[in-house]
């Protein structure tokens, strides 16, 4: 599907295409690509029922929403009435349907949008590389050979290949950002607390942000809008009143920095090129300095081994070799933990949060890269950072880890340089300030230096 969410709705509403043929032709394709492995749940009664409903509504003059007939699809860690929540796990099999669907898929559906599916992921939230053991591997959309990046690999595959126009993922340390970067879409994490994450199946609650991925800044701003609001079901979504997008491209006044030093360190030649095109583009002439980022990352880690070994702590206690194996020894690890690094971790946080908000007394908008390299192999263990070998699997967010830390807003846009596969550089503002993202976004949209193609490998 090679249309984008804001060109369905406008073909929809005006009568040039009905929401049945789209949501047929989605479900179509997508039962023609099951080499990709995107979908663990399609719901195609539902689906076809729901888009006729709305063409019904279209023939009688009834008012419909902004995303009228759009196809979508979530990662599966968010509830969807009917239908069980696997989370990426074998264990959660056994449980009963969910009775509601997650506010977010309610907001989406209330706005016009039709489900037509759950998407594959990392067991539990916790991965960068979507290569699930009880699932199987989402593959890279643009080759095959490679990972997509996780945990949300499944929705930004499923943009990336054209099967849905608009997906939702979940972000503790960069698992929207990361996939996003790899399979070349946008990937957006509003600031932590923006939109409500009730209905989804938590990893680390102090971390856990949602957020989408398009395949055009005009559809990210258009989910964006429609996901906003309050929800006493999620107690950090706040009562901050909603905020229109700003699509202007109307960069005045704002002031924009590339991070260096951990931000600077370890990415390759691709990575840097994309970088050096996004900073032209915006006019950059300075640089900021986030202060002890590594460390800030290292926190990062203990306070999701903890968090989210606390959560899984009786199934890791009743089910351990029902876990896929490269989850299960991570919890346990963290089980483990003494306490007392859990609470260090928090009081560095608090300091690590306070610098980068002086910071943002200075500049509006900070670049840096959102992955270190394009897609490695699937089969690929360890890789090149900053002149050592380390492991892939928690070095993909070596950049977006110490920004989810403190839940700065992010946006991973895509940029295709000739030849290479795609990466992704992140656009990053100060908390509830993302409209200078959208901005900066429309921008580099409108000069052609991020485009999401759609993949045909």
């Amino acid at each position: 599907m090679s249309l984008t969410a804001a060109q369905i709705t406008h073909q929809v509403k005006t009568g040039e295409r009905s929401a049945t043929s789209i949501v047929e032709a989605a479900l179509t394709h997508i039962s023609s690509r099951e080499d990709h492995n995107c979908f663990t749940t399609l719901l195609e009664s539902s689906a076809l029922a729901n888009a006729e409903t709305l063409d019904r509504k279209l023939a009688a003059g009834e008012t419909t929403g902004p995303l009228a007939g759009v196809p979508f699809a979530v990662k599966n860690l968010f509830d969807i009435a009917g239908t069980v929540t696997l989370a990426g796990s074998k264990i959660n099999q056994s449980q009963p349907p969910a009775t509601q669907d997650a506010t977010a898929v309610a907001r989406l559906k209330a706005a016009g949008a039709i489900l037509v599916g759950a998407l594959n992921m990392d067991e539990y939230a916790y991965g960068f590389v979507t290569i699930n053991h009880h699932y199987g591997v989402t593959p890279n959309p643009h080759d095959p050979t490679r990972m997509s990046g996780g945990s949300s690999g499944g929705s930004a595959a499923a943009v990336a290949v054209g099967l849905v126009p608009l997906t939702l993922g979940s972000d503790t340390n960069g698992s929207i950002r990361v996939p996003a970067s790899l399979c070349g879409v946008y990937g957006f994490k509003p600031t932590y607390g923006r939109l409500s994450r009730a209905g989804v199946y938590l990893f680390s609650s102090s971390l856990d942000h949602i957020g989408p991925f398009a395949r055009s800044v005009e559809d990210i701003a258009l989910a964006f809008e429609v996901l906003q609001g309050s929800d006493p079901r999620d107690p950090v979504c706040t009562d901050r009143p909603p905020v229109a997008p700003d699509k202007s491209g109307d960069m005045t006044g704002i002031r924009v920095a590339i991070a260096t030093d951990h931000f600077a360190r370890g990415m390759t030649s691709t990575v840097a090129q994309a970088l050096d095109k996004v900073s032209s583009a915006l006019q950059v002439t300075q640089t900021v300095t986030l202060p002890e980022s590594a460390r800030s990352r290292a926190a990062a880690y203990l306070i999701t081994a903890s968090e989210g070994s606390q959560l899984h702590l009786q199934r890791l206690q009743t089910r351990l070799q029902d876990f896929d194996p490269a989850t299960r020894d991570r919890f346990v690890a963290g089980a483990m933990m003494p306490n007392s690094w859990y609470l260090q971790a928090q009081r560095f946080r608090r300091w690590y949060r306070d610098q980068v908000r002086e910071i943002f007394k200075t500049v509006d908008l900070i670049i840096a890269p959102t992955t270190p390299c394009p897609a490695p192999l699937i089969d690929q263990t360890t890789m090149e950072l900053d002149g050592q070998t380390v492991p892939i699997r928690p070095h993909l967010g070596f950049y977006t880890q110490p920004l989810s830390f403190i839940g700065l807003p992010v946006l991973s846009v895509p940029i295709f340089l000739p030849g290479e596969l795609p990466v992704g550089i992140q656009l990053i503002a100060r908390p509830y300030d993302e409209n200078t993202i959208f901005k900066a976004a429309v921008t580099l949209e409108s000069q052609g230096i991020t485009e999401a193609k759609i993949a045909h490998a």
